[in-house]
């Protein structure tokens, strides 16, 4: 049985903060420019005694961005209808104000139980500033200081007594947690739009304006017998073109959201190509180490140019080689707007973490070293040349989504090793085993250090 809250209230009252504070973590932006919120976005909140859920809300009522307005009030009014229970937070420092009384008589005809919260009554003196708030003519009134923690524990108190109880768990029971996948790539290049395709909802906003996206949105997404927690995040645009403080801040999300995941998938736009900030965007991606599939996007655009097989693989070829240093990525041709390929993204997503289980024996695992260093020994360095005494892949870490591939290598010195050579031994690996979207982690051991100590 669902437990959902939606947080409502126009602009600039305080919502996000309230949203972080129920969370227990700063998920939602919070800045003093109105408007930043424009997605839903949900988080669980573990203050009471069982958890629920909490949805975060473009502000509604007044125009504070005219390319959004009608969006965000969609997309707050499928928070609402999808809610058992409604927060509705008001400004107790600026007081009632009109569209604070056109939203009270909207919000009353949506007949859901609901919370008047009168927020920023950050001090005892600040008491009175909730009176006004009767005239709305709601039951439940209270007022707290999101930003100083006031009032959060009744607020939880007062939700928890208008919520479904919570399922019983079965004992002995235990449910996998979801395959977390962060959407990233530059703007404009269709995050959102792949996102809302995959979930069959317009689920986050889409729009031609770069930049409409700015929180990280969670979404739970079920197929089949498989749970997944998509990701959408803000484009990611290079330092110098980031024009305010909230576009920064939404930037320092996704590329969070890049550490959190436990896989990326890339967006590309088809018909742009591997631009250089896609490059950075995949760079970022290799040095967390993530599993990562791209999903090049837009591809009904270049089929409706051309028609000529030969074409279409040269243009693959030309975004493969362009993200050579993500080579064990699988590129997948698709289309958000026409839904081609997308069954082909998560079956993908599926052999990623099904050869994630992979391992390979010590005894294979030393045959194709030798066989590499035979073929092509390494270079000396000061005299001396790397000695890979034996190697073993180790027992892959319990409780994780997908673990990344780890071998350990026993040498006679691990600081001979450089990037050329160390390149060319995992490409000897994964031709045996190729680990399809996965990184490879390779730890050198130095024997002769060790015996020295």
């Amino acid at each position: 049985m669902s437990r959902t809250v939606a947080i409502v209230g126009r602009p600039n009252v305080g919502k996000s903060a309230l949203f972080n504070r129920l969370a227990g973590k700063k998920i939602a932006i919070v800045h003093d420019q109105p408007g930043v919120t424009r997605d839903r976005i949900s988080a669980k909140c573990k203050l009471g005694r069982a958890p629920f859920t909490i949805f975060d809300t473009g502000g509604i009522g007044a125009d504070v961005d005219m390319s959004f307005t009608e969006q965000v009030h969609t997309e707050a009014d499928i928070a609402i209808e999808t809610s058992d229970v409604i927060v509705f937070v008001v400004d107790g420092q600026e007081g009632l104000t009109g569209i604070d009384s056109d939203l009270a008589r909207r919000l009353r005809r949506a007949r859901k139980p609901l919370i008047l919260v009168v927020n920023k009554i950050d001090h005892a003196k600040h008491g009175p500033n909730s009176a006004e708030f009767t005239k709305l003519g709601f039951e439940r009134l209270l007022t707290i200081s999101a930003e100083h923690d006031l009032g959060t524990k009744r607020l939880v108190e007062e939700i928890e007594s208008l919520l479904p109880p919570p399922e019983e768990e079965i004992p002995g029971e235990k449910k996998d947690l979801p395959l977390r996948i962060a959407i990233v790539g530059r703007p404009n290049v269709g995050k959102s739009s792949l996102t809302n395709a995959i979930l069959g909802d317009e689920r986050t906003l889409v729009s031609e304006i770069s930049g409409t996206t700015r929180d990280a949105v969670d979404v739970l997404y079920t197929l089949g017998k498989h749970d997944y927690m998509i990701i959408d995040t803000a484009g990611i645009r290079p330092k110098g073109k980031r024009d305010n403080s909230v576009e920064i801040f939404s930037v320092m999300r996704s590329e969070s959201s890049i550490g959190r995941a436990d896989m990326c998938c890339l967006v590309i736009d088809a018909t742009a190509g591997v631009t250089a900030q896609d490059k950075k965007i995949a760079g970022l991606i290799q040095e967390a180490k993530k599993p990562c599939v791209v999903a090049v996007n837009k591809w009904d655009l270049i089929k409706e140019k051309t028609t000529d097989k030969e074409k279409l693989k040269a243009v693959l070829q030309q975004i493969e080689a362009e993200l050579f240093f993500i080579s064990y990525a699988p590129v997948l041709l698709l289309s958000a707007k026409t839904g081609e390929a997308l069954d082909r993204l998560f079956k993908t997503i599926e052999k990623v973490r099904t050869g994630a289980k992979q391992r390979i024996t010590t005894g294979k695992l030393n045959r194709i070293i030798a066989e590499a260093m035979t073929a092509h020994p390494p270079g000396a360095r000061s005299g001396k040349r790397l000695k890979i005494l034996y190697g073993t892949q180790p027992e892959p870490k319990r409780f994780c989504s997908i673990s990344i591939p780890e071998i350990v290598f026993f040498a006679n010195d691990g600081s001979l090793i450089d990037d050329t050579y160390h390149r060319y031994l995992e490409n000897q690996v994964r031709q045996v085993v190729p680990y399809v979207g996965l990184p490879m982690k390779f730890h050198f051991r130095s024997r002769e250090k060790r015996a020295a100590k």
